[in-house]
């Protein structure tokens, strides 16, 4: 018996809940979002796996003669004997066959085994070598290509033991006492009005200006020298940039909690660490500097050093307390702070001296220059005057003067 067609589609209709008479598509289940990423990530991994054993070994054989690169990470004198650490930089294995001081072959030990890639060795010379004395070293490898590193005066390389202790008593007085002098201006600047304060923060802003560009070319020049193993000035670049984006996510952070509380004197004290974490990731390079010379027997260890880098220095305990001059923060915070800007300055000369890399040293104060940068950022809004302008005369001859005291100061410092 055949069916009745009107029925049917009645059946239809009813069936699937829609009035129209269109039949609904069924649903399908769907992957979450992150199963769907980790699925993407999956496929792209095992892609570039497969490119990588595949089409690596499908290439044909390089032809020409090796490439040898080799970059001295680290320099050791010791009593009749030079300790040189060698790094691979190069895509091909190293061996040192013959070494030369000053054109007079040497007995050596060390790196005649294949360094590979990125890998290290530590080459001995057994050389009688006089304090004060320049020497060019020449590392002669198995194919013939030679690597020289020259030793401007050769100082005896201090015991580790020993150093840490002045390390951290010389980053007590270049980092900390200094700015804790400079945060003992805040009963004045209490006293002062609006426009002060706003020409202090100016001044901030210049002196934070010179300590990125001065942070920014040692860092490079650093970089430069470390033989470029892990990227050389790229360091510089990679440690500001991630400084600058975990300072963003920090300062967001803290913008919240402050919007949360409604606290009177949360704008300046969040403004406050956020200046006092700057200038402390750059006295963490600058004591690595102090850390690195001494190391190598560079340091000019005298009046002129610590008196430098107090005069250096005692304007960033400014620049930390200028943002709470309207307020009255405890003295357990102004501890704090000073302790934030003042004790990496420790950190920094106690691990220059002990591990003195330069690549690490680049990283750091790059890391350093990008904090900075966000700083400069946070304050900017601050310099605005009633009128709306942010760079009013006044606004600019604080930028001025903050540069031109850093660098008057710098002067002092020999090091």
């Amino acid at each position: 018996m055949a069916a009745d067609p009107d029925t049917t589609e009645r059946d239809v209709t009813h069936a699937s809940g829609n009035s129209s008479g269109v039949t609904a598509p069924k649903r399908t289940a769907r992957l979450p979002v992150w199963a769907q990423a980790m699925v993407a990530v999956a496929a792209i991994a095992g892609v570039l796996v497969a490119l990588a054993v595949f089409g690596g070994a499908s290439l044909p054989e390089r032809n020409g003669p090796p490439v040898e690169e080799v970059a001295v990470e680290r320099t050791v004198v010791l009593p009749g004997v030079i300790e040189l650490t060698i790094r691979n930089t190069g895509p091909d294995p190293v061996q040192i066959a013959q070494v030369f001081v000053n054109d007079v072959y040497v007995d050596f030990a060390g790196g005649t085994d294949p360094i590979n890639r990125l890998r290290t060795a530590t080459v001995r010379l057994d050389y009688p070598w006089q304090d004060g004395q320049p020497y060019l070293i020449s590392l002669l490898t198995s194919t013939g290509v030679v690597i020289e590193h020259e030793i401007p005066a050769a100082v005896a390389t201090p015991a580790p033991g020993g150093v840490l202790g002045l390390m951290a008593l010389l980053g007590t007085y270049v980092g900390i006492i200094p700015v804790a002098l400079g945060m003992m201006v805040l009963p004045v600047l209490r006293r002062v009005g609006p426009a002060v304060v706003r020409v202090l923060l100016a001044l901030t802003v210049g002196l934070l200006a010179f300590l990125a560009i001065d942070s920014s070319m040692e860092a490079i020049e650093l970089g430069g020298s470390s033989g470029g193993a892990f990227g050389g000035p790229t360091l510089v670049v990679l440690g500001a940039g991630l400084a600058f984006l975990a300072l963003t996510a920090v300062d967001r952070v803290l913008r919240a909690r402050r919007d949360r509380a409604k606290a009177d004197g949360a704008v300046g004290l969040r403004l406050a660490v956020m200046i006092a974490v700057g200038i402390g990731l750059h006295n963490l390079g600058e004591g690595l500097a102090i850390g690195s010379a001494y190391a190598v027997g560079e340091l000019a260890l005298g009046a002129f050093l610590v008196i430098g880098f107090a005069l250096h220095n005692t304007t960033e305990g400014i620049a930390i307390v200028a943002p709470l001059a309207q307020q009255r923060p405890s003295l357990t915070q102004l501890a704090a702070l000073g302790l934030l800007a003042g004790a990496p300055a420790i950190l920094g000369a106690m691990l220059g001296a002990a591990v003195n890399n330069a690549e690490l040293s680049a990283l750091l104060l790059g890391i350093g220059v990008g904090a900075i940068a966000q700083v400069i950022i946070q304050i900017a809004p601050a310099l605005r005057a009633r009128s709306g302008q942010t760079l009013d005369p006044a606004t600019i001859g604080g930028i001025t003067a903050g540069v031109l005291i850093m660098y008057l100061t710098s002067l002092l410092i020999t090091a």
